[in-house]
């Protein structure tokens, strides 16, 4: 039976490479008195979406998210520029917003678990300066049924513990490992789908067990029907390195990433000089003439629902339903192994369980054990709901150059982030992307990526 909390740190040497190693950062909000785990609340001028009491600003920012919140917060402490960012939702954060369970008290994310990891040195200083973090090495397990149709539980994505457990194998070292891949894998040299790019690459047993189906789940295609690069990039780890990412700095913010946001908008120049209207829907705004007048439109959105009057066709997305459960009292408190458990059999329609309850960066409450409940949330990949992960084919990347084209001709309009380049960011992707075009205010007075969006995107997940 489950015995938890899945440990947030990697075996060693494993947690070694991780350079977070204790508690750091700051929490100005925190560190000023306020001692509240949730979100705080906004006042009624901020939930009311009213527009009309928002004088003239340098820009109107569409989107709380990271984009966002980034360049409102570097505009104001940096240019001195005033702004007014509009969510159409009750809350700032976008997709990474996590509050406090309304029954359990458990910090959860709502959009689906979101793990900060990044490379680049330039994120990890930036981000130190909103949140205090925690070391958190990210580890997914599968239920994965064995060579008998027995449900072994292994690492995700596969390692030599995978297929050891998985078909009876006695790996032991990387060299062993090396030599079933080099046994197992079926040689292409030009791949012309997703299918033969994972044969080419983990061989047959590993894509039936693990990867064949849940593709199919998460797209709703399965690899035959995708193009070769969406396989191309399958990890194939010849150690017993479990950890999901193999990033420097891999982190969680102690009081949750509303957090972040709460410190970059509310504290330093962004507090006199950001404003926020939630629940306010942009383009009724735009449609009635109650957009403040500005010099700048930031626009983070999706770039099709921009031009929808133009009658092109809408971009394709792959979006997440999310199925939340409460369980009483499960054994010892959890109801699951780990955070994240994925499902990557035909017969189960869901991805993936995700339990927050094993996070490091829960409520002292729950990490004591007050709490003998847990909640769990059950993850179904759908066409329809809010845009995640845009659909790599043909077809989308011609019409998203059609839209690109009028973007550029835009007058006054900035395209901001994932949704508005059409491209899978990972969140140090977004957080870099949005610096970077900041920077290029500050050189050229316009804001522009520094990068082409194929240099930074991230390949979108194929074991979610």
């Amino acid at each position: 039976m489950p015995v938890g909390p899945f440990s947030p740190r990697a075996s060693k040497p494993w947690d070694e490479l991780n350079l977070v190693t204790g508690k750091c950062g700051n929490d100005p909000l925190f560190e000023g008195g306020l001692k509240e785990e949730a979100p705080m609340k906004h006042s009624d001028a901020v939930m009311s979406g009213d527009l009309s009491t928002v004088g003239e600003v340098d820009l109107v920012i569409v989107g709380a998210g990271l984009s966002g919140c980034i360049l409102a917060e570097k505009c104001a402490s940096e240019l001195g520029l005033t702004s007014v960012i509009l969510d159409k939702r009750d809350h700032i954060g976008g997709n990474v917003y996590d509050e406090l369970h309304k029954e359990t008290g458990i910090r959860v994310s709502q959009y689906g678990a979101h793990l900060f990891h990044t490379q680049f040195e330039r994120v990890w200083k930036y981000v130190q300066q909103y949140s205090e973090w925690e070391p958190f090495d990210h580890r997914v397990v599968g239920r994965v049924a064995d060579k008998d149709n027995v449900d072994q539980l292994v690492p995700i994505p596969p390692t030599s513990i995978s297929v050891n457990k998985l078909f009876g194998e006695n790996i032991q070292t990387e060299e062993e490992m090396q030599a079933w891949y080099d046994k197992v894998r079926v040689p292409n040299a030009e791949p012309q789908n997703g299918e033969e790019a994972a044969l080419s690459r983990v061989g047959p047993q590993l894509y039936e067990k693990i990867f064949k189906h849940y593709t199919k789940k998460q797209w709703d295609k399965y690899p035959s029907e995708l193009d070769a690069s969406v396989l191309m990039r399958l990890p194939c780890r010849t150690t017993t390195d479990d950890r999901y990412f193999p990033d420097k700095w891999q982190a969680l913010p102690v009081r949750g990433y509303t957090r972040i946001f709460e410190n970059m908008l509310f504290t330093g120049a962004a507090k006199d000089m950001v404003q926020l209207r939630l629940n306010c829907d942009f383009f009724k705004a735009k449609a009635e003439g109650k957009l403040p007048k500005h010099k700048m439109l930031v626009f983070t959105g999706p770039i099709d629902a921009f031009y929808a009057s133009q009658g092109l066709p809408k971009l394709e997305y792959r979006s997440i339903r999310f199925e939340e459960k409460v369980m009483k009292k499960p054994d010892q408190g959890f109801f699951q192994e780990a955070m994240v458990v994925n499902y990557t059999s035909a017969e189960v329609p869901f991805t993936r369980i995700v339990e927050y309850k094993h996070t490091p960066n829960q409520p002292e409450a729950i990490k004591a054990g007050e709490c003998k409940d847990s909640v769990v949330y059950y993850e179904y990949s759908t066409a329809e709901g809010d845009p995640y992960y845009p659909v790599p084919n043909p077809a989308n990347a011609a019409l998203y150059e059609k839209y690109k084209a009028l973007a550029e001709k835009e007058e006054g309009v900035c395209f901001v982030g994932r949704l508005a380049s059409y491209k899978y960011f990972n969140m140090d992707q977004a957080i870099l992307n949005a610096l970077e075009m900041f920077d290029s205010l500050k050189e050229t007075g316009k804001l522009v990526p520094k990068r082409s969006p194929a240099e930074m995107q991230a390949s979108a997940p194929v074991l979610r």
